[in-house]
């Protein structure tokens, strides 16, 4: 194919490879078969691509105050105003927040200013609430943050280990790859530790629900049972084996809260597995003591010699596409660029290395004692990028209260309006993705390209641009005087390779003197890159043995009480990805959960008198939300689930990490976003409903809303304790509207508003959600009915003649709904295969084949 650009998609870590061919209506966006993540395949987000690089929401030029301004007036000002802050207050009084969103040549550009030349460690990122403990277990036991695995181990183990990992949701195709590899593999094991039952327990031969947070001790335990290693082969192997041996099956299982013939079977199959993987995440690593039970996992790998081999190691899937990326750049503010650390010899290297006396001789803030260290006012300047902390940080009322008190807050970002930038002085238009031009790293240690192939609208900006015109104008020009991020790249590679000789793991100056021409047609590849050293896997540590760290099992600091006796757990859900500020505004990734939900077990919901679809007010010590409810024995009891994504632009009080509490590791700064205490009260609002709109609504402040991304008009779900006739009147005041109502008995409250024949308003409320073809309603918008009959059924909430209601959307891919599942089962499609012949259902992305196996059952 001509003009077909090969670029890297920008959700997970997997890294997929993604093509991107010209078409007469936009750009086709398709799986890159020739990249060694996906080999073509890609996930629903993915596959949606396509449809989130509009301009609609973006913030195409710089702003102070609010104000549009020229660039030259934001970078002088902002460059002004930080250099009198650093003059004033010193370079601890200054922060950059940076994000896994970012490029690697973005990312080495703002740790080079902020560590090599302001002078102080205070850049830290996003990556910190999600594999920040895992750096810190890789590093205990290696001596450096080494991923000792690849993809292609994935096809060559027998036992996969999911540690808190809902690859299913989280990494759709590395787990497509797992069932490929299973279906291969007949003999093939997989254990799936997780609290609930979810989709990734599809493929599961043994799913431990275990108590929530108690991961170490089964790992522990198992320590205990491996043979043991050689004496004195790992350092501090007494005293990890010392405390392994008091953790017996009994009390393990105990510990754990699990059926012993179970936690048995698990160290069974492990230690007579010849190879296994332990692939973990977030379920592991946000914990209080998650860099803990990483080291404890790394454990048993070691001491059972299942690691540096094919089909062996533990394994930590990276949430972001460039989480890795950034830990290579030094983008935490505990560590230095290129893996190096804040020691002599290093810092002495880089001084060396960035001609600059200004290295950063110690650590800087990590993201939660950043952000606390605004609030107190301590640091009065923070540049954020490509996040958006205002709703991933845990506690966000206090981050709020920071960052309302921060007298200079810098925001680069895509997108005009997040509930962080509301707080901004200062914003930046930055490039998107489809627009940047760079390369990532994914969680396999591979380094991939992620290519422009839209021109830059209006007058956003690469990060690295900005950062370095920042960087000239506070008198560090000669170190920034890049033109491309070629060239920030060769010096990234260089740094890598410099003095190195083998004693730092990442180093890539293999590929330190590309020209422009070969950077750009840069293949995928895997790190490190150098011909001078052995690239085996190895201990860099000192002494260049491996650690066995001794691991005492803890739970987490968080525990439920007659105030809040619920312990809630968060996460991802299939079809969307962080803060929603790209996949919220895709339609047909809505479909599939439309609103936040809370997960809760049947015997915990009847106690508290709640079924199915009712809303919910959920509340911990720290803050509170509205979610719908689902009961699902999935869960365990005492414990409920809702996911992470929402935030201010799309509900009213949905956001999830308001409620939880900044419990922290203490050696990695990774909160404990998986155990929050709460406690929940159902809420019987007079009305709930629908509203569509072709312009803005404006809400009372009584109203909770869900924002439903939906083509050509404005898509709400709502619900409130006020009159509902009330609201739309006020509404319709002084518009010229033609109302077309109807009501029953206060049971329901129906509305079109007319204006020259064209639909302005629909709105459907009722005492519970009322059923409604939200398609034809949006339809009517574009092609008014055109009879009294049609718009009676409209008003009714119907589709026009005998267009049918496919229900709830589970296959995004193809828009396939769960009554047509459902009437194809009824058929004779008795299986996933037979559903994919005759619906498409499943035969995409593969997200969707748990839920099809439901509905089979």
């Amino acid at each position: 194919m001509t003009n077909v650009v090969r670029t890297t998609c920008p959700y997970c870590g997997v890294g997929c490879g993604v093509k991107a061919q010209p078409t007469e209506n936009g750009y086709e966006i398709s799986g890159d078969e020739q990249h060694p993540a996906n080999f073509g395949r890609l996930c629903v987000k993915g596959a949606a691509l396509g449809e989130t690089v509009g301009l609609e929401g973006r913030l195409l030029h710089p702003e102070i105050n609010g104000e549009r301004v020229e660039w030259e007036a934001a970078l002088d000002e902002t460059a002004r105003r930080l250099q009198g802050i650093i003059d004033e207050f010193g370079p601890k009084a200054v922060a950059f927040y940076a994000s896994g969103q970012l490029l690697t040549e973005d990312y080495y550009a703002a740790n080079k200013l902020m560590k090599g030349f302001i002078g102080t460690g205070n850049i830290d990122t996003n990556s910190r609430l999600c594999m920040s403990s895992a750096v810190v277990g890789y590093k205990r036991a290696f001596g450096a943050d080494f991923v000792p695995c690849s993809y292609e181990d994935l096809e060559q183990t027998d036992l996969i280990v999911l540690a808190g990992s809902n690859a299913a949701w989280a990494h759709p195709v590395l787990y497509q790859r797992l069932v490929k590899a299973k279906q291969q593999r007949p003999h093939m094991k997989v254990v799936v530790i997780d609290p609930r039952r979810t989709a990734t327990c599809d493929i599961a031969d043994l799913h431990l629900a275990l108590r929530p947070g108690s991961d170490a001790a089964l790992f522990v335990g198992l320590l205990n049972v491996l043979p043991p290693p050689e004496p004195n082969a790992f350092d501090e192997q007494t005293a990890a084996l010392e405390i392994a041996a008091g953790w017996t099956l009994e009390k393990t299982a105990d510990f754990c809260q699990m059926k012993s013939e179970d936690v048995q079977t698990f160290w069974q199959w492990f230690a007579q597995a010849d190879r296994a993987m332990t692939l973990y995440t977030m379920g592991i690593n946000q914990s209080s003591s998650g860099s803990d039970k990483c080291n404890a996992i790394i454990n048993v790998h070691l001491a059972s010699g299942k690691i540096g081999r094919d089909g062996c190691g533990p394994f930590s899937l990276t949430g972001q596409p460039n989480a890795m990326g950034g830990r290579e750049v030094g983008g935490l503010a505990n560590q230095l660029a290129c893996h190096m650390n804040f020691e002599p010899a290093d810092i002495a290297l880089l001084r060396r290395f960035w001609g600059s006396e200004r290295i950063a001789e110690t650590p800087g803030l990590m993201a939660v004692e950043l952000f606390d260290a605004i609030g107190r006012g301590e640091v009065k300047a923070v540049w954020i990028m490509g996040t958006n902390p205002l709703v991933s940080l845990p506690d966000s009322s206090r981050v709020v209260q920071a960052l309302a008190n921060c007298p200079l807050v810098i925001v680069s970002d895509v997108v005009c309006e997040t509930d962080t930038s509301r707080f901004a002085t200062v914003k930046f238009p930055a490039l998107a993705w489809g627009e940047k031009n760079g390369t990532v790293t994914n969680s396999e240690r591979r380094i991939s390209r992620q290519r422009a192939f839209l021109p830059a609208p209006g007058e956003a900006r690469a990060d690295w641009w900005i950062i370095s015109q920042i960087a000239q104008r506070l008198g560090y020009g000669e170190a920034f005087n890049w033109q491309h991020p070629h060239e920030i790249f060769c010096e990234h590679a260089a740094l890598s390779g410099y003095e190195n000789n083998g004693t730092r793991a990442f180093d890539i100056s293999g590929l330190a003197t590309l020209d422009r021409e070969q950077y750009d047609a840069l293949e995928p590849v895997r790190w490190p890159v150098t011909s001078n050293v052995n690239t085996t896997f190895k201990s860099w540590r000192a002494n260049g043995r491996f650690q066995l760290l001794p691991v005492e099992p803890a739970l987490p600091q968080v525990n439920a009480d007659r105030s809040y006796p619920l312990i809630l757990n968060s996460g991802r859900i299939r079809d969307q990805w962080h803060t929603m500020t790209r996949t919220g505004n895709v339609p047909r990734l809505m479909q599939h959960v439309n609103m936040p939900f809370l997960e809760i077990h049947p015997t915990d919901a009847k106690s508290y008198g709640v079924t199915n679809n009712e809303l919910v007010r959920t509340a911990s010590r720290c803050g509170g939300m509205v979610a719908k409810v689902l009961m699902s024995e999935n869960q365990l009891p005492g414990n409920v689930f809702a996911p992470m994504h929402w935030n201010q632009q799309f509900a009213r009080k949905g956001q999830i990490n308001g409620l939880v509490d900044s419990v922290c590791d203490p050696h990695s700064g990774q909160p404990e976003s998986k155990q929050t205490a709460v406690r929940i009260q159902r809420w019987q609002p007079a009305w709930c409903g629908e509203i569509f709109a072709r312009e803005d609504i404006v809400f009372t402040d009584d109203i909770q809303w869900w924002k439903q991304a939906t083509s050509g008009v404005q898509h709400f779900l709502c619900a409130a304790d006020s009159n509902a006739q009330a609201w739309i009147e006020t509404l319709a005041v002084g518009r010229g509207w033609q109302l077309q109502t109807a009501s029953g008995d206060g049971e329901f409250y129906h509305v079109l508003a007319w204006q020259n024949g064209e639909l302005q308003l629909a709105f459907y409320s009722a005492n519970a959600w009322p059923e409604i073809s939200a398609a034809a309603v949006v339809a009517a918008f574009e092609q008014a009915p055109p009879t009294v009959a049609e718009r009676h059924r409209l008003l009714a909430g119907k589709a026009a003649g005998t267009a049918v209601d496919t229900g709830a959307t589970v296959c995004s891919c193809f828009g396939v709904g769960e009554k047509t599942i459902r009437a194809a089962i009824a058929s004779g499609c008795k299986s996933v295969s037979l559903l994919g012949e005759k619906l498409r259902c499943g035969t995409n992305c593969g997200s969707c084949i748990p839920e099809l196996k439901a509905l089979l059952k």
